[in-house]
């Protein structure tokens, strides 16, 4: 009979950390991208053609933090961030330029402002490294205490966009996780990304050639 009697308990205690759970699911948005993202094979099919023309292309890799204040693009701070999609860009033949290079050419209040979306920054950072595209990446997160467990929770989301050096989209991806106890965002990060660097870039170049072959019919 005790044990009986504490079912009831049992079955609230499950409905309140479900709900828990439920606090920390991304939009609907992210969601739906996120159960796209796990259907997609992690390798790169690209056709011959498309692989002959990415490299053509030269990518300037930028990455900034999302907070209550703005955005942080200093891009000393996502050195190993930009390493790990850098390596998959240059293994598809991609032409990509160093941190260094867009240090010495490319003044951060510039960087500060593409990330503000101003579309003459965005211009003005391709033409200094005479590139033909920008991939963008967006760390953004939510925080929030687990009224089950007490603890703090954080889901953390990492956007990328493919950018034209005129400013039009070419492809974005997106890579997430839903939550887990800590503070260290940029971290956090660095994991989605060693995790999903591979299906980000496979579906980001997977959107390249799709224009590509788009503009081809077009002719």
């Amino acid at each position: 009979m005790m044990r009986l009697s504490l079912l009831p308990t049992v079955a609230a205690a499950l409905l309140v950390a479900a709900s828990c759970v439920h606090a920390f699911n991304f939009t609907e948005e992210e969601a739906k991208q996120k159960a796209e993202d796990a259907q997609r094979p992690r390798g790169t099919t690209i056709p011959a053609s498309c692989r002959a023309a990415l490299k053509d292309e030269r990518v300037t890799v930028l990455i900034a933090e999302r907070g209550n204040s703005g955005f942080n693009a200093d891009q000393s701070r996502f050195s190993m961030h930009f390493q790990g999609i850098d390596r998959r860009l240059q293994k598809q033949g991609m032409h990509t330029f160093s941190q260094d290079e867009i240090k010495k050419r490319v003044a951060q209040a510039e960087i500060d402002a593409y990330f503000r979306n101003d579309p003459d920054a965005a211009l003005n950072a391709a033409k200094k490294l005479a590139g033909t595209m920008v991939l963008r990446g967006v760390i953004s997160s939510r925080r929030g205490v687990n009224p089950v467990l007490g603890i703090n929770e954080v889901a953390v989301h990492m956007s990328f966009a493919l950018v034209g050096s005129d400013g039009h989209g070419i492809a974005e991806a997106g890579a997430s996780s839903e939550s887990y106890s800590g503070s260290d965002t940029v971290g956090m990060a660095l994991t989605l990304i060693n995790e999903q660097a591979d299906g980000v870039v496979a579906r980001l170049l997977s959107g390249y050639c799709a224009e590509r072959s788009g503009k081809g019919k077009a002719k």
